[in-house]
Parts: structure tokens; sequence; C-alpha cells
């Protein structure tokens, strides 16, 4: 690295406000955009913050997907070869192994294909309302309505019994927390995998229109593999929209003037959908990259085996690529691309999904309940610092 060495950061950092990424992101942007930092477990790495750094970073082949590389000051070599990531788990593979589980999933998530599929969610939203008005209020809305509406989707898509969720769901949540050991995080992830392969196993037999089935057919995976991409897939696909709608109307409700014009205009629904992606940014702590050789960047020297973490949430406030106050929600801001699904070759292949029930959930929902509001004060709304995926706990509403 050239020039002064700026002050080694820790990470993570805390939140000082439920909508917002920790302040000293902004910090960082403004005097350490490209800076050192401590992780949690004391590995030493860099931190990027600015929107066209993180976009850099995340479309540089130069930096790997594969987080499982040896640190710096690891005694083995920073060049010896990496241990495999888990059977499936394409998210931290590269070049032709990524490509290889990619392609098989892409015609799966096309935007034709998502729109099709409209109508469908539609029903499920519709259907979760009506239980909620039955239920009278108040009703804890991340259980009643966000996370039964993509979690019934995704079941639908993969092929997996709805039935089955409370097993699914609390072996999803164990590998997103941050205080889970390493041990129960693994046995999460195995228990997963071996739901998913036993559904593997039985539409082997008696396939259906679904993706699973399909992946099945396709011959083309081993079942470890098959296994570790629907366990992906699975917990991606719930964990993540769900937290969207409710910490989305959590928002919301805390933004009078925004949910005033959002009602006023119904038409401002895909673009208030974008910009609470961009606001929200919901991967609170951002996407982990390796350093495969040694990397150049803004003067600074990035060797070999170093990890980066780019900021998303950071890269998503950053006033030079934003118009206005990056900070204030505005439903009428003008499109940007935002960072919320990633960059890159790893850039979420469900995005178009979660639009789709983002746009269904949160149209019907101000549709249905006009007088909306939360059922405890804001600051007793239990948030999920504690989690990679940030969200709430719980959203305690009434109307």
């Amino acid at each position: 690295m050239t020039g002064t060495q700026p002050t080694t950061r820790s990470q993570p950092m805390g939140r000082t406000c439920p909508f917002s990424p920790p302040e000293g992101y902004r910090t960082l942007r403004e005097e350490a955009p490209i800076a050192p930092v401590t992780f949690p477990d004391g590995a030493k790495g860099w931190v990027v913050s600015r929107y066209a750094d993180v976009r850099a970073v995340l479309a540089d082949p130069r930096f790997g997907a594969n987080r499982r590389r040896v640190r710096p000051g690891d005694p083995t070599p920073a060049d010896a070869p990496l241990p495999p990531p888990p059977p499936g788990m394409f998210i931290m593979m590269d070049g032709p192994e990524h490509t290889r589980f990619r392609r098989l999933l892409t015609g799966q998530f096309t935007v034709r294909r998502m729109q099709k599929l409209a109508p469908a969610v539609e029903k499920i939203v519709a259907e979760q309302l009506d239980a909620m008005a039955a239920a009278q209020g108040p009703v804890d809305l991340l259980q009643a309505f966000a996370l039964p509406i993509p979690s019934l989707v995704i079941c639908e898509l993969l092929g997996v019994p709805y039935a089955d969720r409370e097993e699914f769901q609390e072996n999803s949540s164990m590998q997103l927390r941050l205080d889970a050991s390493h041990e129960q995080v693994q046995q999460a992830h195995m228990a997963m995998n071996q739901y998913i392969h036993q559904l593997a196993v039985a539409k082997r037999a008696h396939p259906t229109d679904d993706i699973l089935s399909g992946l099945v057919q396709s011959e083309r995976l081993t079942d470890e593999e098959l296994a570790g991409v629907g366990s992906l897939l699975l917990l991606a696909g719930h964990e993540t929209t769900a937290n969207m709608i409710a910490l989305g109307t959590m928002c919301l409700l805390g933004n009078p003037e925004q949910l005033a014009a959002l009602r006023a205009d119904p038409a401002l629904m895909d673009s208030a959908v974008e910009e609470l992606l961009r606001y929200l940014t919901i991967i609170q702590y951002g996407l982990r990259r390796v350093a495969l050789e040694d990397v150049e960047m803004d003067g600074h020297r990035i060797e070999a085996g170093s990890t980066v973490l780019a900021s998303l949430a950071s890269g998503n406030r950053d006033a030079t690529q934003f118009s206005g106050d990056p900070d204030v929600l505005d439903v009428r801001r003008p499109s940007s691309p935002h960072l919320a699904f990633g960059h890159g070759v790893h850039q979420c292949i469900g995005q178009q999904l979660a639009r789709v029930e983002m746009k269904a959930a949160l149209s019907a929902l101000l549709d249905r309940f006009p007088s909306l509001r939360l059922a405890v004060p804001a600051d007793q709304v239990p948030m999920r610092d504690d989690m990679l995926i940030y969200g709430v706990h719980e959203l305690p509403v009434t109307w």
C-alpha cells in the first residue's frame, strides 16, 4: 500500500438507526473508502465502502467468491490449492464450476417466467390477507404475511412440501445466526441437505413439474450437488424476501409522507420497491471476496489471500451515485442501479422473483388495510442485528 496507512477498523460495526447501515460507513466513504479491517475472528482484511469500488470488486475475476481460502498469516502458503466449497454451493465457486451450476438455473428464473408467476403470487398474497383479516389483529406481520408468501412460492417452484416449513425454516435460521457455533451451523446445513436429498430421491422415481424434478432429470448433478443447490435456493428463496417485505412495511409506516405518496399513486410501486431494496439493503455486512492474486486498488496493495468485504449497504448510500440525499427514503427517486442483489457474475439469480413478490405483497397489503399501523412503539420491534440477513424477528401490527 502507498500513502498514509489509515487506522484499522473492526467489523462488524453497530447500527444507530434500524433502517440505515452503521454510521461508520459514511466516515469510511469520505475518509478511507478502501480500509484495513479486523474481522470478529481476528483475521485482517479490507473493507470497500464506495459504490464504484464495491462494483469493481464484485466484477473483478481477481477476487474469488470462495471464502474458504487461507487467511494472510496462515502457515499454509497463500498459493496453496483452495479447499473445495460444499457440493452445490455455487455462490462460493468461481470460473467454470460456478458457470456450470448457474447455467442449469438461469432458465428457471427468467424475467418472463417470473412475470408469468405473478398471478399465482397475487393469489397467495390474497389468501394470506384473508387470514389476517379473519384474525382481526393485532398480528405478527412477519409470521402471518411476510414469511408465508415467499415460503409458499419457493416451495411451489422447487417442489418442496410447505407442510415441512417448520423444519427447513429452523435450519435456515440457524445457518444465518451470527451467534451460532460452527458445529450448529454445520448441523443445520447437513440437515437441510439431507432433507433435500430425500426429496430428490422421491422425485427421481416420481418427477413433478418443479425445479427440483427438472434438476434431478438433468443427470448433470451428483446427489450431493443436487442437495446443496436445492438447500441454497430454499434458504435464499424465503429468508431474504420475507425480511424485505416485513422491514419494508415497517419502513413505510415510519415514513408517512412516502406512504401517503405511494397510496395516492399506486403506479409508484415499481420505483418504491427498488428504493426499499436500495435503502434497506438487508445483506447487512456485505459480500466477502478473496484476492486470488496481488491487486492494486486506488493506491492500495491488496495481497493474495486477503479477505475483502464489499459493503453493499454502504455503496447504496453513496451520494456520488444516487441523486438527492441517499440517506432519505424517496419512492420517487430516479432509477439508478443499486447493489441490493450484488453485482457481477454472482448477482442474485432470484432477484426478479423477489421483485414480483415484494410488489404483489406491498401493493395488496396497503390497499387491504389503509389504517395499518404498528401495534407497539417502533423502538420495541425486535431487530435482526444477530443475523446475516437483517430484518425483524417479529412485527406486531394492527389496523
